[in-house]
């Protein structure tokens, strides 16, 4: 590689790469940036005056290779395309090609894990301490994690719940260590990355991953241990929104159920298809006087709009579990035929 190609910055390497391609497909190109990014650039490719030829050799070089990495990763992960490149262009080369695209990526800690399977994973990890199973759990996607901790001992699945909404950050190293364990065991290579995990909204999808019996176990043995923490799952866990995934006969239920006052304010500011799959489970009468109403209603204060969803969701939730309606989730056990 030149030695003037290395002392280059990324954006100039990029001005250059658009002029070495042409105008055709430098417009191609700017088609997918934002005003700024056009800006910056354009302002780098007005500044290039003349590139040596081995130069531009090596930019395109560098571009096609890390264009192939990318092909690799979609194909096979980090490890994979690690190990063709090296094939291809020798250890030293590919790792610097892979360290530059995994930078720019920002590949998150467990990577790898997500194109496993969740029982191979539960394999590894099921002896694991609840802490080390809680960080894991918390970085893969919900359905994986969800069908772990379905398949953990339930006198340990409220506990590792509860120490994924009480996680906050965790150090590299710590990460890193872990991390590397799973990885061997996997046979796969990944980039380490630090950032925040865990938290309420990370147990909540895991929670909406799992079979309806393995969240109730859950949930009461969390009500035990920290009720106030049940209690902000509880309510995270289905949203007012989520009503348009009710069948129509749930849904015909919940309206008579709840009171109409609730029902006027909650869907006041509601997204339209969430007011059609309501107004369609009314009676033509009941609907009419609501449209009626919402339209000579005056403004409302978001706070009497969301305590009014929050007791429609209340209602939902008492109706799920007497078993009275059904609220579809993760799991073949929930589809609804």
């Amino acid at each position: 590689m030149a030695r003037r190609e290395k002392e280059l910055t990324g954006k100039q390497k990029a001005a250059i790469l658009l002029i070495s391609l042409g105008p055709d497909v430098a417009s191609s190109v700017y088609k997918h940036l934002d005003e700024e990014e056009i800006e910056r650039l354009t302002l780098e490719i007005s500044g290039v005056k003349k590139v040596e030829s081995e130069v531009k050799e090596d930019i395109l070089e560098e571009f096609h290779n890390i264009a192939l990495a990318q092909d690799y990763i979609s194909q096979g992960g980090i490890g994979y395309a690690k190990s063709v490149l090296e094939k291809a262009l020798g250890a030293e080369q590919a790792s610097a090609v892979i360290n530059r695209l995994t930078s720019s990526l920002q590949v998150r800690p467990f990577d790898f894990a997500k194109r496993a399977d969740p029982m191979q994973i539960f394999n590894f990890i099921q002896n694991e301490h609840p802490q080390t199973i809680a960080l894991i759990l918390s970085y893969l996607n919900p359905q994986q994690a969800g069908q772990i901790l379905s398949n953990l001992p339930q006198d340990v699945q409220a506990d590792i719940a509860k120490r994924i909404a009480m996680m906050d950050s965790t150090s590299p190293e710590v990460i890193s260590e872990i991390e590397s364990v799973l990885e061997r065991k996997l046979s796969s290579t990944v980039q380490q990355d630090h950032t925040e995990t865990g938290g309420i909204e990370s147990v909540v999808e895991v929670l909406n991953g799992v079979d309806r019996a393995t969240e109730k176990t859950i949930l009461d043995s969390l009500e035990i241990q920290d009720p106030e923490l049940a209690e902000e799952i509880k309510k995270r866990m289905f949203v007012f929104e989520d009503i348009v995934t009710l069948d129509n006969r749930s849904i015909q239920r919940v309206i008579r159920d709840c009171e109409n006052e609730d029902l006027l304010l909650a869907m006041k500011v509601s997204a339209d298809d969430v007011k059609d799959v309501l107004f369609r489970n009314m009676s033509q009468r009941m609907a009419e006087n609501f449209k009626e109403e919402m339209e000579y209603m005056g403004p409302v204060r978001l706070r009497d709009v969301e305590e009014a969803q929050s007791r429609i969701v209340a209602v939902i939730r008492r109706l799920e579990e007497s078993g009275e309606i059904i609220v579809a989730r993760g799991g073949g056990d929930d589809v609804i035929v």
